[in-house]
């Protein structure tokens, strides 16, 4: 959904039950500021990789380690994953 706005691409996710999985720290203030529906869940990498291919890599390796990610706010860190429940 390359251009659309975040609120456009979080309200697909949740639509079609969707774990919405970015880089962008937006989407944090519109499940938690904004108040916009995020059940789906959505998992944020803050990660420095030094190409496209690592990070694809890492992120399909921290995906498959864990399925509790619907009805959280996870921020996946070099070192860390926190996750902190929807409202």
């Amino acid at each position: 959904m390359a251009g659309a706005h975040d609120a456009v691409v979080l309200a697909r996710a949740q639509a079609e039950l969707r774990t919405l999985i970015t880089f962008d720290k937006d989407f944090g203030e519109l499940a938690f500021k904004v108040g916009l529906p995020a059940e789906c869940g959505i998992v944020l990498f803050r990660l420095r990789l030094p190409s496209p291919e690592a990070a694809a890599v890492r992120v399909s390796a921290v995906l498959a380690g864990r399925s509790d990610w619907p009805g959280h706010f996870s921020v996946v860190e070099e070192t860390r994953t926190r996750m902190r429940p929807l409202p």
